[in-house]
């Protein structure tokens, strides 16, 4: 009788827990408390799982939930001297969107807890536990849930051990630490994971991956090449933010998933050892672009590139440098061969400079810089060079002074017949207009920035040939340039009217550096640009004595004085200059502005709020422009007043890792970019590089009835 009497107290104890441990539906996901055990025994440690029913779809995430997203938090509420340990996490799955990398859980998941009785806990009596669920479950959108659970757990002298299969089944697949060995090494912009280990067998492994446990390790939706050796596998992983902001971490560590085995990694910066590589990619790894898929995507980036470049020369940024195209052109019209033959010179000193623009950008993101495409006028040394020289340009087509037809005759009084200037006005463009990102740019430089070099300079060249295809076309056919008008005295009034534009551009520099080191450089480069301008003179009327048959040395001297002072005077101005502690740009208009930040965004998200986000820059003309017309009329006024809108803005005029960051993660290397967030969370609206009112309008109101 007293044993019969022990186990209907117990079966009486186990009635009790079931019932308090039903399924709570807390809208997309069903959610308990279930204990591995019918019981637990004071002392001991008994798995308790939180268990989840997805609705078909949607899905929750795992501890690092990849681009997006947040895990689930649990607030324990648990009998004195009772502690619950951290969560065993079964290996995520993959959840790509759109550009990003979720990793997460659908349909059902078991995540066990580790619960632990206090030696004191008295046995026949159920220790009620409680903890508050907050669950983040995403399809389209995202939908945060809270549930509280309760779980009245049986204490008994003896526990019946564990009984529930679907726990053991979590807790038999959940990574744990191998015998594995791992090294890690951050070179040539890549971070190189290699891991040694019997339990891997290199040589057989047809696929692995590589999630972290930090969320800015790696460039998650980047893909991971993966090399096999003898010993074990090296991994090649694009680097995250946290490699490229700083000093690069030492160590390395998540769940490696090989052949759907999930294994713990520990990784060390060091020497990667010669026995994890060797034996050529796994069968679901990709290197380089031998393969069939890899030249695919390789041909489609450049075609895009082409087209973007195409696209480039009718951009607000190049305006100022088609006045050197046009004369150039118009002062070749009769003359076939040499017309091509700077047609040519043209196109070799754009490639050339898009091509070492690339490497540049290239070497910079390896070193661990947060720079995007662009990057040269984020230097406020580059924008005070580049405004002189556009001066220098204005007033040669002024005639102040005598330099032949801008740089397409710079170097004809060296005996040559002026293919230098070409090059020269080639790569001058380049530099003034590639900060713009036309239409089919964003998507294949975001490509190259993704790719090994020699894919990534492929790219580049591409952009370069698109951007000077219609100069190089029209200067090497003859029945395009027969078209055009012949040389004449009309061709003098046009170098005058021409040199205009290059006062516009130079303003427009002197403006960007005054946004990226204050009021003391712009001060100074204007008293460089004034010296500059009498070192011009000097030189023209040194040109025109000598036209005399005077030999005017010392007004060349002077010239030369003046030109050197010039360059000093800029030099310390910029480098005595200071970031205005201001936004760098205000939107003409009473559109009122935040500054952006992914802390604030996140916040108004949370608030439901609607959020434009812009990301522009005061070097960037286009963006300009759109913030001038587009975004300060009535209607988009009007539109951000009644969707209650928010107005962020997310400046790169000087360079910004948060910025340069966001921007990678839309798949983007360079601005402008609009972003339209739905008061109802998902992913935001991609809007046109170029914008109209109406396309702004229609975007507010789509994301605030979302």
């Amino acid at each position: 009788m007293k044993h019969i009497s022990t186990w209907l107290v117990v079966l009486a104890l186990l009635v009790a827990g079931r019932a308090h441990a039903a399924m709570t539906d807390a809208g997309h996901v069903q959610l308990e408390l279930v204990p591995a055990a019918a019981s637990i025994a004071p002392g001991q440690t008994l798995y308790v799982a939180l268990h989840e029913k997805i609705r078909p779809g949607w899905h929750t995430y795992w501890r690092n939930p990849g681009d997006a997203g947040e895990p689930p938090k649990l607030g324990w509420t648990l009998p004195a001297g009772w502690k619950a340990g951290d969560i065993v996490w079964p290996a995520p799955k993959r959840l790509p969107v759109g550009p990003l990398m979720d990793y997460g859980y659908e349909n059902e998941v078991w995540l066990p807890i580790p619960v632990t009785a206090p030696r004191s806990a008295p046995a026949g009596k159920p220790a009620a536990l409680r903890t508050a669920v907050s669950i983040l479950v995403c399809k389209d959108v995202c939908v945060p849930e809270d549930a509280t659970l309760r779980l009245d757990l049986p204490v008994s002298a003896q526990s019946p051990g564990a009984s529930n299969a679907a726990i053991a089944a979590a807790l038999a697949a959940a990574p744990r630490p191998p015998p594995l060995s791992a090294a890690m090494a951050f070179k040539g912009g890549v971070v190189k994971l290699a891991v040694l280990g019997a339990a891997l067998h290199g040589p057989t492994v047809r696929d692995a991956y590589f999630f972290p446990y930090s969320s800015t390790a790696i460039d998650q939706p980047k893909p991971q090449t993966v090399e096999r050796g003898p010993g074990g596998l090296t991994l090649a992983l694009q680097p995250g933010f946290a490699f490229r902001n700083g000093p690069p971490p030492q160590t390395l560590d998540g769940l490696l998933e090989v052949d759907g085995r999930p294994f713990e990694v520990h990784a060390r910066q060091g020497a990667l050892p010669a026995a994890a590589a060797g034996l050529g990619p796994a069968q679901g790894g990709k290197v380089g672009f031998g393969g069939g898929e890899g030249w695919t995507a390789l041909a489609l980036a450049a075609g895009a590139a082409f087209l973007g470049g195409v696209v480039l020369n009718l951009m607000p940024c190049v305006f100022p440098i088609l006045s050197m195209k046009a004369l150039a052109l118009a002062s070749h019209s009769g003359e076939t061969r040499r017309a091509r033959l700077h047609g040519l010179a043209f196109l070799s000193g754009v490639l050339l400079t898009f091509v070492g623009l690339a490497a540049a950008l290239i070497a910079a993101k390896a070193a661990g810089g947060a720079v995007g495409w662009g990057f040269q006028l984020q230097s406020p040394g580059v924008v005070a060079a580049l405004a002189l020289v556009m001066l220098l340009i204005g007033l040669n087509l002024s005639g102040l002074y005598e330099a032949g037809l801008s740089l397409q005759n710079a170097a004809s009084r060296a005996g040559g017949s002026g293919v230098m200037g070409s090059v020269l006005t080639g790569a001058l463009a380049v530099v003034v207009a590639a900060p713009c990102t036309a239409p089919f740019m964003a998507g294949a430089i975001a490509y190259a920035l993704t790719r090994p070099e020699a894919e990534a300079l492929i790219v580049f060249a591409a952009l370069g040939l698109g951007f000077a295809a219609p100069f190089t076309l029209i200067a090497t056919a003859p029945g395009l340039l027969a078209r055009l008008p012949r040389p004449g005295p009309w061709m003098e009034a046009l170098k005058k009217a021409l040199a205009f534009p290059m006062y516009g551009a130079a303003a427009w520099l002197l403006y960007v550096l005054t946004l990226q080191a204050g009021t003391t450089a712009m001060a100074a480069l204007l008293a460089a640009a004034v010296v500059l301008a009498l070192a011009a003179w000097l030189y023209g009327a040194g040109q025109r004595a000598q036209l005399g048959g005077r030999r005017p040395l010392v007004v060349y001297g002077l010239s030369l004085l003046a030109a050197a002072a010039a360059i000093a005077c800029a030099v310390g101005g910029v480098e005595a200059g200071a970031a205005p502690a201001a936004s760098a740009q205000a939107t003409s208009g009473a559109l009122p502005e935040q500054p952006y930040s992914a802390a604030r965004l996140a916040s108004l998200r949370a608030e439901g709020r609607t959020v434009f986000v812009d990301f522009t820059a005061a070097w960037c003309i286009t963006c300009q422009v759109n913030e001038r017309t587009s975004l300060t009329s009535k209607e988009v006024l009007n539109a951000f007043s009644r969707t209650h809108a928010v107005y962020l803005k997310a400046d790169w005029t000087r360079r910004d890792a948060e910025i340069a960051q966001a921007l990678a993660e839309r798949g983007r290397a360079g601005v402008p970019l609009y972003l339209v967030y739905g008061r109802n969370g998902g992913e935001p609206q991609t809007l046109p590089q170029i914008l109209t009112s109406g396309t702004v309008v229609a975007a507010l109101t789509k994301a605030a009835g979302a």
